[in-house]
């Protein structure tokens, strides 16, 4: 099946540095894909030249198998299958309605089926009851639900959300992360988003793709150290982060590396009772952040850890900021790229 978007050798440089490298990148249709990473690794730069927005510096985008001409008259074409609400969207200044209704206006569409689309979509984001209101009034996560129903009406088969959540109180962002699904599932509209929430990425995305550095990495891009591999005892690899801090891993890589510890398959625990092939080592709980199904815990460790817990096991070991633990880290946890 001919891919949504396909990405060869495509990078953007800004001021001599490479904020975007991708050897390759494959976006299938109908699907719902995140980008993931933390601040600086290209998330938002990748989503604006799969939108059409900014061209890349080097390599080639195809949309459904066709290359890109980000200087050909067409791209208008383009852009009307591909629209990309922003983190923090604008709207004009008059109603709900007029918002929605300024886009089909533009593309001629007839008034009576201007009002059914505008209905429509204002029914999947929850803000019929908001037609007449003015925009500007809106509050954060009105106004994103009303740009998602802005964007809607315009019937694109591609739909981009720049962090559609970060700054909408928790019943919109329960709200939005529906409608993104809805979107899906109902329109089988293809939908590409940047969070670098892992956990929200993991449940909304059929698929992630994590990013570092402006590069895809291999696994979650949490727990990002420097180190070095040498060989240890028996043979066994090593990863030095730093002194006192050394953990096996299974890799044929040496000398100096980058690793990603995956924060869902470290376990904490009160004691020193752990398999010979764990790596274990003695940290402090300083932060603990509730994310829904999961509980996050950053242990110091001479480094500090992010954990994923499930909130069950969390609630049988009873732990709280300031406990002295033993992090667990199994082999499989460590990634080195």
């Amino acid at each position: 099946m001919t891919p949504l978007f396909e990405a060869r050798k495509l990078s953007k440089v800004y001021k001599d540095r490479a904020v975007l490298d991708l050897a390759e990148l494959r976006i299938e249709k109908e699907m719902i894909y995140a980008l993931q990473g933390p601040n600086g690794s290209g998330k938002t730069t990748l989503l604006e030249i799969l939108s059409l927005l900014i061209p890349p510096t080097t390599g080639e985008l195809l949309y459904q198998g066709k290359s890109v001409d980000f200087k050909s008259r067409s791209l208008t074409i383009l852009r009307r299958e591909i629209v990309m609400v922003h983190q923090n969207p604008v709207l004009f200044t008059r109603t709900v309605h007029g918002n929605l209704e300024f886009g089909l206006k533009v593309r001629g569409v007839p008034k009576p089926a201007r009002e059914q689309t505008i209905l429509e979509s204002l029914d999947l984001v929850g803000m019929r009851d908001f037609l007449r209101a003015e925009a500007h009034k809106l509050s954060g996560g009105e106004t994103q639900r009303v740009a998602i129903a802005r964007a809607l009406v315009c019937s694109p088969r591609v739909m981009l959300f720049d962090e559609p959540t970060s700054s909408v109180d928790v019943e919109n962002r329960n709200i939005i992360e529906r409608i993104i699904g809805d979107i899906n599932s109902e329109k089988k509209i293809s939908v590409v988003f940047t969070s670098h929430d892992l956990t929200q990425a993991s449940k909304l995305s059929h698929k992630v793709i994590p990013l570092f550095e402006g590069r895809k990495v291999p696994s979650v891009y949490e727990n990002i150290f420097m180190s070095t591999i040498c060989a240890g005892d028996e043979g066994k690899m090593r990863c030095q982060i730093r002194d006192g801090i050394a953990l096996l891993a299974e890799t044929g890589a040496e000398g100096k590396v980058k690793i990603s510890i995956d924060p869902l398959k470290i376990r904490l625990h009160r004691n020193d009772d752990h398999g010979s092939d764990i790596n274990s080592l003695k940290g402090k709980l300083v932060q603990l952040t509730d994310e829904q199904s999961l509980v996050r815990a950053a242990v110091d460790v001479g480094i500090t850890l992010n954990v994923l817990l499930p909130k069950e096991a969390f609630k049988e070991q009873s732990l709280n900021i300031g406990d002295e633990v033993t992090v667990l880290i199994p082999r499989e946890a460590i990634t080195v790229f």
